[in-house]
């Protein structure tokens, strides 16, 4: 399979993929390495399409809800509660963005929208020693979170005030 064929059948199966697909996948489909994948995925990416990138594998950006942009102050030992109220609440977390004051704005897409989503990015948290991104900046820090309507994003928007994480 050629490059062009390769990526053709790349856009084929993220366009009708209904959840993500990992770039292991891809690559056991296409027959070739995962960092080919990785290249092909860029080179998409920079011919206009929107492939995001998630923990879980890529996926195309379909999402057509609502979303608000939450400024939060928390501890890590905070990071379960905060996402699981913004998940109980019919929120999907999108990203963590902080601002570092040698880089700048430093964004981590998240994409996470059941409790199962959240054990797993804890788990992997801890099992790769990583620190969260707020630990950058003193706990301070931004989620794009997308939802169904705007009620529901005014609901989360209410529990994050009332358990103290909103950054106002």
């Amino acid at each position: 399979m050629d490059d062009t064929e390769r990526k053709k059948v790349i856009l084929d199966i993220l366009q009708n993929k209904v959840s993500v697909i990992s770039g292991a996948k891809l690559a056991e489909i296409t027959g070739v390495t995962r960092q080919i994948i990785i290249k092909d995925i860029a080179l998409l990416r920079a011919s206009g399409y929107k492939i995001e990138a998630t923990p879980k594998g890529y996926t195309m950006q379909k999402r057509k809800g609502k979303r608000a942009v939450f400024a939060v102050k928390h501890t890590k030992e905070d990071i379960e509660k905060e996402l699981s109220l913004i998940v109980q609440n019919g929120g999907r977390v999108l990203d963590v963005i902080v601002e570092h004051p040698l880089y700048g704005e430093i964004k981590g897409n998240l994409n996470i929208e059941t409790m199962n989503d959240i054990k797993r990015f804890l788990a992997r948290m801890k099992t790769a020693h990583a620190k969260p991104l707020l630990t950058l900046s003193d706990g301070i820090h931004l989620h794009t979170v997308e939802a169904d309507s705007e009620e529901k994003l005014r609901k989360i928007r209410e529990v994050l005030k009332e358990e103290g994480f909103l950054n106002l």
